[in-house]
C-alpha cells in the first residue's frame, strides 16, 4: 500500500474585488438577491497583472515555502489551471515548473473545468503508486474565466459568481499526514455542448462581428433543456460521487467531519449539507470569494485550516462539479 499525504497548500487571490452592489449594478439583479440567492457578498477579479498561470505560480511558491521543501526535490508538476491563460496553445505547467525552480521535474497540463483539482489529485496519486521515481508532486494553476461573463446575458446568470485566483497542493509519497484516500469521478457528455464560448475555435473563428455580438463570451445554447436535465441529474450525481469516494475509502457519510464544496447558490449548498446530515459549521460557504473554478476546493481546505475547523483524524471530503458535465469527490484523512 502506497501512502500519499498532502504536504501543504497555497492560495493567491487578486486584491481587486467586485462587491455585491457592483454586481447588482452590472446585472440589474437587486443586491439582496445577489447576496441571498446567488450567495455573493464580494468576489476577487483579476487586476492587470493577475494572469492565469502567474496566479498559479504565486500560489505554488506559497505552498513550497509552507512545505519547507527544496523545489529541486519536486518530481512532477501538474498544471490544474484553466485553458484560458496568458497564451493559447501553450503548456502552462512547463512555465510554472521553471518559475518555481522545480528544474528536476517534468510537467504537463490537465483540464476538467471546475473538476480539474479533484481529477488531478486522483491522477497524481495513481501515478505515484505506479512509478517509483515520482515521490513529490506539485499541483498548481490559476483561474480567471470571469473574463468570459457577460452580466447582461441572463442565460449565464448561474455563472455570475465566477471570480479569479490561484491554488496549489503539494503531495508527497510516504508523508504520514493528511492522507489522500480514494476518489470518484463521473462525466456526462449529454451536457457537453450546453455551455460554450461559441466563437474563437475552429468551428467559428473569431471575427469583429463575433465580438460585436458577444459570441466570444460564455453562453448557454439551450437554457430550458439544460435546466431540466440538470435538475434530474446534478444533485443526484453530486451526492453520488461523495458517497462513492467515501465507500472506496471504507467510510460512510456519517464519518464526514468537514466538506469542501465549490461555490454555488446558497440553497444548493444547504441542500448538500442537509442530505449528508452535516452542520453548517462543517463546511465553509465561499460568499466572499465567489467561484474560482477548480481552486475552490483548495481554498476551502486552506480556510478550514486557518479557522481551526480541522483536527487530527478528521475525515475531509472535497467535492466539485464542472461544466461538461463532470462531478468528482476525493476523501482525505486529516492529520497524523
Amino acid at each position: 500500500m502506497v501512502l500519499v499525504g498532502i504536504r501543504s497548500t497555497g492560495i493567491y487571490l487578486p486584491k481587486t474585488v467586485m462587491t455585491s452592489e457592483e454586481l447588482a449594478g452590472k446585472s440589474g439583479i437587486p443586491k439582496e438577491i445577489v447576496e441571498s440567492k446567488l450567495g455573493i457578498k464580494q468576489k476577487p477579479i483579476p487586476g492587470p497583472d493577475d494572469h492565469t498561470c502567474q496566479m498559479g505560480i504565486l500560489a505554488a511558491k506559497e505552498a513550497i515555502d509552507k512545505a519547507g521543501i527544496d523545489p529541486l526535490d519536486i518530481d512532477l508538476v501538474i498544471y490544474i489551471g484553466e485553458e484560458h491563460k496568458e497564451y493559447p496553445l501553450w503548456t502552462a505547467g512547463i512555465k510554472l515548473q521553471q518559475e518555481v525552480g522545480a528544474l528536476n521535474a517534468w510537467a504537463y497540463d490537465v483540464a476538467l473545468r471546475c473538476g480539474t483539482t479533484v481529477m488531478a489529485l486522483k491522477v497524481a496519486k495513481d501515478m505515484m503508486k505506479a512509478d517509483d521515481s515520482i515521490n513529490t508532486v506539485l499541483l498548481a494553476g490559476g483561474y480567471r474565466n470571469v473574463d468570459f461573463i457577460d452580466y447582461e446575458n441572463p442565460r449565464t446568470r448561474f455563472m455570475y459568481n465566477l471570480s479569479a485566483g490561484g491554488g496549489a497542493i503539494i503531495l508527497q509519497k510516504g508523508y504520514e499526514e493528511n492522507e489522500l484516500l480514494d476518489s470518484h469521478i463521473m462525466t456526462d457528455g449529454s451536457f457537453s455542448l450546453d455551455v460554450v464560448v461559441v466563437a474563437g475555435g475552429t468551428k467559428e473563428p473569431i471575427t469583429p462581428e463575433a465580438i460585436q455580438h458577444k459570441r466570444n463570451m460564455l453562453d448557454v445554447t439551450d437554457p430550458e433543456s439544460m435546466k431540466q436535465r440538470l435538475e434530474e441529474k446534478s444533485m443526484v450525481n453530486f451526492l453520488k460521487v461523495i458517497r462513492k469516494s467515501l465507500e472506496k475509502s471504507r467510510l460512510t457519510e456519517r464519518d464526514i467531519d468537514f466538506i469542501g464544496i465549490l461555490h454555488m447558490k446558497k440553497s444548493a449548498h444547504d441542500y448538500v449539507l442537509d442530505e449528508l446530515g452535516l452542520r453548517e459549521d462543517q463546511s465553509i460557504y465561499l460568499e466572499n470569494y465567489g467561484h474560482i473554478g477548480q481552486i475552490d476546493q483548495i481554498l476551502s481546505l486552506q480556510l478550514a485550516q486557518q479557522e481551526g475547523k480541522l483536527k487530527s483524524g478528521d475525515i475531509v471530503v472535497l467535492v466539485s462539479a464542472g461544466i461538461g458535465y463532470a462531478w468528482g469527490a476525493t476523501t482525505i484523512r486529516w492529520g497524523k
